[in-house]
């Protein structure tokens, strides 16, 4: 019996016999994996990926980053792709480029953030998968803050850099400059098709009966835990979500994952209570062997059964992980079907997600030679329950945010220090 890229595959393949199939791109398991949460999700929300740089006033020409922005998606096919579905098959179909760079004016004491809180809130799922926002906040700092946002299933974290420098690189070129010819955008096409499929291949090879059968028994015991948004929404004028955030000094080095996946478990403990088997979910992976290094979305989302109830020994967590790691390939919706054959009830919704970032692998987007600050817009509407980000560099930064219809904030607070003490304690074991 095929498997369920397997299956994927071959409808894909039979797509190739109709009108326009050439054009037709596949997608990945973890590509497969948004459009499975944006069915989950009532409003049919995508998920977004944006980054905010502050600019001196007068910093950011429109025209130009228009131009740079259009002759970034005409090299990508990624981003100037639209996901359809064709006969029941979700491919993406590009499109020419056509990436809008949208002033937000602020109303009346409305600020910057909340300006673009407002922009991204209006995100239709329809339009080009990278777009950009640009306001200004006079009553404050005066800066140009620009909104550099993609849809997440164009690209993964590991992408982000290479974007930023590469439209960077765009900008610098002016207006005039010509995109990629004829030929070019031919093989970047041919290039990305090859090299999902490449991933599919691996996908496919990685959903073996062995590797079902292993994510069948490790995630049995696992249930969705967050509880439904609360009917009282947050109130008018509060934020949807709400944040916490600690930096701890250089001296704390890196953390070993497994360490921050137990610090996880104790936040999960103090938000669902002990003696559960909490999905939380992190990205993994990496390109496969022979692929061309295109822009895409390549990082599989593995799942952690974060069981919240006495806490296990640092190495029972590290050698469950490096177990867990040998199977990663297995693709996201292979997986909760594995859970579910084996007796879970488990939707596929994670109840919290972990992402780890290198500050040193973030340029700053240069425009006009001027280095944008990266800064963080707080109380946008968040997808699960609660994300934790760990960014380690010249410090290590713990941030946690939560989806306030779902958390209420005294718990989520709670929550987050007993992320950062269990951190604290795994800095203090490594010295």
């Amino acid at each position: 019996m095929l498997s369920i890229t397997g299956q994927y595959l071959a409808r894909y393949r039979q797509l190739g016999t109709g009108s326009g199939a050439e054009a037709l791109l596949p997608v990945t398991g973890a590509q497969r994996r948004f459009v499975l949460v944006r069915s989950l999700d009532p409003a049919g929300r995508p998920d977004l990926v944006p980054m905010f740089f502050a600019f001196p006033h007068g910093t950011v020409d429109v025209e130009r980053l228009t131009a740079a922005g259009n002759r970034l998606a005409a090299r990508h096919p990624v981003l100037r792709a639209r996901p359809v579905v064709v006969r029941g098959t979700p491919v993406l179909r590009p499109e020419q480029p056509d990436v809008p760079v949208t002033r937000v004016p602020c109303g009346p004491g409305e600020t910057a953030a909340a300006a673009l809180r407002r922009a991204l809130g209006d995100w239709t799922p329809q339009g080009s998968p990278l777009r950009m926002f640009l306001t200004q906040d006079d009553a404050h700092t005066g800066d140009e803050t620009l909104a550099v946002v993609l849809d997440h299933s164009a690209c993964d974290g590991r992408s982000l850099a290479r974007i930023v420098e590469e439209l960077g690189a765009a900008h610098a070129e002016g207006t005039d400059a010509e995109g990629p010819s004829p030929a070019e955008t031919a093989a970047e096409l041919a290039a990305y098709r090859e090299a999902v499929l490449l991933q599919l291949d691996a996908e496919d090879r990685a959903t073996s009966p062995s590797a079902m059968a292993y994510w069948g028994e490790r995630l049995r015991a696992v249930r969705d835990q967050a509880p439904a948004p609360r009917p009282e929404r947050p109130a008018a004028g509060t934020l949807p979500s709400g944040s916490a955030e600690l930096q701890l000094p250089s001296s704390a080095g890196s953390v070993p994952f497994p360490d921050l996946l137990d610090a996880c478990r104790a936040a999960a403990r103090v938000l669902y209570g002990p003696g559960h088997a909490v999905p939380l979910g992190y990205p993994w992976g990496g390109r496969p062997a022979g692929a061309a290094p295109v822009l895409g979305c390549f990082l599989n989302t593995v799942v952690f059964p974060a069981a919240t109830g006495h806490s296990p020994a640092a190495e029972v967590t590290a050698d469950a992980w490096w177990d867990d790691l040998d199977r990663a390939d297995t693709p996201f919706d292979a997986v909760v079907h594995a859970a579910r054959a084996a007796g879970s009830a488990w939707t596929g919704r994670l109840d919290g997600l972990l992402t780890v970032d290198d500050a040193l692998q973030r340029p700053p987007l240069h425009l006009g030679g001027v280095a944008g600050r990266e800064i963080q817009v707080d109380g946008r509407a968040v997808r699960g329950p609660f994300a934790v980000s760990v960014t380690q560099g010249s410090a290590l930064r713990l941030r946690m945010v939560w989806d306030r219809a779902v958390l209420d904030d005294h718990t989520a607070e709670h929550a987050f220090a007993a992320l950062a003490d269990s951190v604290r304690a795994s800095t203090r074991a490594a010295t």
